[in-house]
C-alpha cells in the first residue's frame, strides 16, 4: 500500500474527549465532554462505565464550570432543570428514549410502559428499559425517574440506593415526597 499520498488525520482539541471528576452526594461524578458538549456523566462504579481511555484526558479547566455549578445547585435543591449542551451518542431509538427522559418533570416518575406508549407501541417497554439503562448522561438526562409499572424501583446503572436518593431528593424539593420506595 502506497502511503506517500495519505493525508494524516489531525485531531483538534474539540474532537477530543476530556473528563473531570466532581464530588456529589451520590459519589464521584465523571463528566465527559467533546466539542464543548457533555457526552457523558457517569457515577463512579456504575454499570456500563466506559473504559478509562474512552473518557479522554483529565481536564479540570473552565469548560466544565457550568456543569459543576448546575450539579452543585441541583444537589442543593436550587435547580430543577439543567441547561447544558448535550451530545449523547446512541442510535435513533436510544436518542428518542433519551429525549423522552428529558421531558419527565422534576420530582415525578414515569414507567417504562408509559414511555413505550409515548413512542407509540406499549410493547417497546423492554427496549425502553435497555435504552434507559444505556443512558450516557446520568442525572442530567434523568433516567432515574423511570420506575416499574407497579411503582417499584427497578434497575439503575448507578445502583438502586442512588436511584432512591435522587428520587427522594427531587420529591422533597418539589414537595411531592411521600416515601413510596
Amino acid at each position: 500500500m502506497n502511503t506517500a499520498h495519505a493525508i494524516p488525520r489531525t485531531t483538534t482539541v474539540s474532537d477530543q474527549r476530556v473528563h473531570t471528576v466532581v464530588p456529589s452526594p451520590v459519589g464521584d461524578l465523571i463528566l465527559v465532554a467533546r466539542g464543548g458538549s457533555l457526552v457523558g456523566l457517569y457515577i463512579d462504579g456504575q454499570r456500563h462505565l466506559p473504559m478509562r481511555e474512552r473518557l479522554g484526558d483529565r481536564d479540570d479547566g473552565p469548560q466544565f464550570d457550568d456543569a459543576r455549578t448546575q450539579l452543585r445547585e441541583y444537589f442543593a435543591g436550587e435547580r430543577t432543570a439543567f441547561d447544558l449542551p448535550l451530545a449523547p451518542q446512541g442510535d435513533a431509538f436510544k436518542q428518542r428514549v433519551w429525549a423522552l427522559l428529558r421531558e419527565i418533570p422534576y420530582g415525578q416518575t414515569r414507567s417504562y410502559g408509559d414511555l413505550a406508549r409515548e413512542l407509540g407501541d406499549r410493547n417497546l417497554a423492554q427496549a425502553v428499559g435497555t435504552a434507559n439503562g444505556r443512558n450516557p448522561i446520568a442525572i442530567v438526562v434523568p433516567c432515574h425517574r423511570v420506575i416499574g409499572a407497579d411503582g417499584s424501583l427497578t434497575g439503575y446503572a448507578g445502583g438502586l440506593e442512588r436511584k432512591r436518593f435522587l428520587l427522594d431528593h427531587e420529591a422533597k424539593v418539589a414537595g411531592t415526597w411521600s416515601k413510596l420506595f
